[in-house]
Formats: C-alpha cells, sequence, structure tokens
C-alpha cells in the first residue's frame, strides 16, 4: 500500500507542491522512512492521532497506512487547509481505502481535535508549533515533531514562553535532525 501511496505522490507532485521536487528521487528514504519512524516512537496506546498540516500526508498517511496493520485501533486524523492538498488526501484516502478523517481548516481554528499523539513535520518554528499542538492534545498526551539541526535553538525559543518535558531522539534518517518526544505542554 505505501508503493500505491508514493506512487500518486509523485503523480500529483507534477501539478500541486507537495513535497520538494528536489527530494523525489530519494522519496523512499527523505519522506517514507522519515516519516515511519515516528510509530517506533510513539505510544502503543494511543488512540487518535492528529497530524497537523498534513499537506501531502507526511507523515499522517504513511503512519495511517503502517497503523491499519500495526494498531488497527488507532483513528488517524489529518488537519490541513490547502485546497488542493485536501484534494488529493481525499484521493489517496478513497483510493487506499484509508480509515481516516480529514479535517479541513485552519489548525488555530479547527475545535480541539484532542489527540493522544500530535504529530506536524516541517510546519512552524517550535514556539509556534507548540500553541497548535496544544491546542489539539489530549492531557498528558505526546507530540512527536521532527526537527533537523537547528533544533537546540528552536527549544530554547521555546522555553521562554513554554514548559514542557521533552526527549530528543536521534533520526534514523537524518545526520543531526531528531524527532522531539514532548509532553505535558502548558503554556508560561
Amino acid at each position: 500500500m505505501i508503493d500505491d501511496y508514493v506512487s500518486l505522490l509523485v503523480k500529483w507532485n507534477s501539478t500541486i507542491n507537495l513535497v520538494s521536487r528536489a527530494t523525489l528521487p530519494d522519496v523512499w528514504t527523505r519522506h517514507v522512512t522519515d516519516c515511519s519512524q515516528l510509530l517506533d516512537i510513539a505510544p502503543a496506546s494511543g488512540r487518535h492521532w492528529v497530524d497537523l498540516g498534513t499537506g501531502g500526508g507526511l507523515p499522517g498517511i504513511v503512519v495511517a497506512i503502517l497503523s491499519s496493520e500495526l494498531a488497527p485501533h488507532r483513528r488517524i486524523t489529518l488537519v490541513e487547509s490547502d485546497k488542493r492538498k485536501i484534494a488529493f488526501l481525499n484521493v489517496v484516502k478513497t483510493q487506499l481505502n484509508l480509515k481516516v478523517t480529514i479535517a479541513e481548516g485552519r489548525i488555530e481554528l479547527l475545535p480541539p481535535l484532542r489527540g493522544d499523539i500530535v504529530s506536524a513535520r516541517a510546519l512552524a518554528p517550535l514556539k509556534i508549533l507548540l500553541g497548535y499542538v496544544s491546542r489539539h492534545i489530549t492531557p498528558g498526551g505526546m507530540a512527536l515533531l521532527p526537527k533537523g539541526r537547528e533544533y537546540k535553538s528552536e527549544l530554547a525559543a521555546a522555553r521562554t514562553g513554554w514548559r514542557f518535558s521533552c526527549e530528543p531522539v536521534t533520526s534514523k534518517t537524518q545526520a543531526g535532525a531528531v524527532i522531539l518526544r514532548m509532553g505535558n505542554i502548558v503554556h508560561a
């Protein structure tokens, strides 16, 4: 099923900018494997996964495909405001028969989605992202936020307005990158 998703992603990317064209030759490592590693550190007990700013479904669609076998109890909600990307997500949902919910609208305007797990990839600097995450995470939930080499400066900036627990997990796909496992997110 991942093969089918990648085919759709590549096909649609020629008309809608879902991912950088420069990353397409390395789509498996740069996108699929990069997103699938979130499942390795996600709590197995998480029943509702919310992916903020899912764009072309990264990591949300990858998580949904893999969760259909690994965690069939899990609900997946994809949050996106771009109508063209929503059209793509609906095609993927239908063609791959995925049980995902697509929440259309701006993250900050949607009613709280109450995810046990909240992810966001390449969406915003951490200080801004924590406002989105805190709106849509359940008390006791976990945020999984992939960040690049500059994650330490993002963490320092975020600490000026937020309190949180954080465990940086080394990325398996990008040198210097991490996935921030975050919880107890409270505006200071």
